[in-house]
């Protein structure tokens, strides 16, 4: 389905529908702009199924062959769609398990193909992405028979975090228990047996009241927990990175154990516990970031596996306000990434802290 190698943003935004110069712009791109490294072509399974977008019709034939729909938001050059592809999808074990239990429909986030959704509304593809607020690709929807959203991933997750949710959902685990609790049941954490620390996160006692937050800054909590290979990732492959650490500062950042009984005051003055308070957030897994104005109400979260550039853009797309004028986070970043590019450095959407720009996966 998508087999073009995206070599500048001027084909990648084209393609994705955001393109606003003519053609002829388009074929002379400034030489003195700087790279788009890291878009990653993707060609999707052939087993996917050949929808037409007629949701209502794809969950009845799902249910009729005892399967469920699996609906798998995605746009052109993600290299986190091509992670969810290359390195989930290939294995065999996990392809088995979706085959035998979800038809996949693929949709394109920034398309323009006819969908006709479950509450028999008509939408193009770039319509329906954002009605469902899809902010990241790959993110992915499971539908049960009658049409309600069992799960939601919004982003790309590792292979054996990615089969616990197939597992949950294709095995009907939603009429039992919380994804939230199947998780920490099932999925395997050889990892550091003591969460990471940081310099920008705001040491106990956790209180977060406008009363405690004086300099009016936003919020973000870092819901992590004990032997989680994520967090580790998250700390040793993404947080080092100098420019992510000096934009996380502006924040009150705290760390809050998503299993632990810390004493914690919300932002409205609530006193709660890290572990209820996740449980009030829907905090699925570790690790989750949850960003909040200086009022406490949430603009965006990061519950996936993220590198350097989409890790600190969540952050400036809050610091900044950004997020009042434009409501769609990717547009956000594309406009992002081609400000930096105008100035003659490269983007490398694909980069961790310890990596040179261009440094493929």
């Amino acid at each position: 389905m998508i087999t073009k190698d995206f070599t500048s943003v001027w084909a990648w935004l084209g393609l994705c529908g955001l393109l606003l110069a003519s053609p002829a712009q388009a074929a002379a791109p400034n030489e003195d702009k700087g790279q788009f490294l890291g878009g990653i072509a993707t060609e999707y399974p052939a087993w996917f199924k050949e929808s037409f977008l007629h949701l209502k019709e794809d969950v009845a034939e799902a249910a009729a062959a005892g399967k469920r729909v699996m609906v798998i938001f995605h746009q052109n050059g993600c290299p986190y769609c091509n992670a969810l592809v290359e390195r989930n999808l290939s294995q065999k074990d996990i392809e088995d398990a979706v085959r035998k239990q979800f038809d996949v429909v693929a949709i394109n986030m920034w398309g323009d193909r006819e969908v006709s959704g479950l509450d028999g509304k008509h939408y193009t593809e770039k319509s329906f992405a954002a009605a469902n607020k899809v902010q990241f690709t790959p993110t992915i929807l499971f539908f049960d028979e009658a049409g309600q959203v069992v799960l939601r991933l919004n982003g790309y997750l590792p292979p054996a975090r990615f089969k616990t949710a197939i597992d949950y959902v294709g095995q009907r685990q939603e009429k039992a228990m919380s994804f939230r609790d199947y998780a920490a049941a099932h999925e395997p954490a050889p990892a550091k047996s003591e969460m990471h620390q940081e310099a920008f996160f705001r040491p106990a006692p956790f209180d977060l009241s406008r009363k405690s937050n004086a300099k009016g800054q936003p919020i973000a909590l870092f819901f992590e927990q004990k032997d989680c290979p994520a967090c580790d990732e998250l700390h040793t492959k993404v947080l080092p990175d100098p420019a992510t650490r000096r934009i996380i500062g502006k924040f009150l950042a705290v760390q809050l154990n998503m299993w632990g009984n810390d004493a914690v005051v919300t932002p409205d003055g609530k006193r709660t516990t890290a572990r209820e308070w996740a449980k009030a957030l829907d905090v699925k897994y570790a690790p989750t970031i949850v960003l909040l104005d200086a009022g406490g109400k949430e603009i965006i979260r990061s519950e996936a596996f993220f590198k350097v550039f989409h890790t600190q853009g969540i952050f400036t797309y809050v610091e900044s306000g950004a997020y009042k004028k434009e409501p769609s986070f990717q547009r956000y970043l594309e406009g992002k990434a081609d400000a930096i590019r105008q100035t003659g450095k490269d983007v490398d959407i694909w980069r961790q802290a310890d990596e040179p720009a261009g440094k493929r996966p």
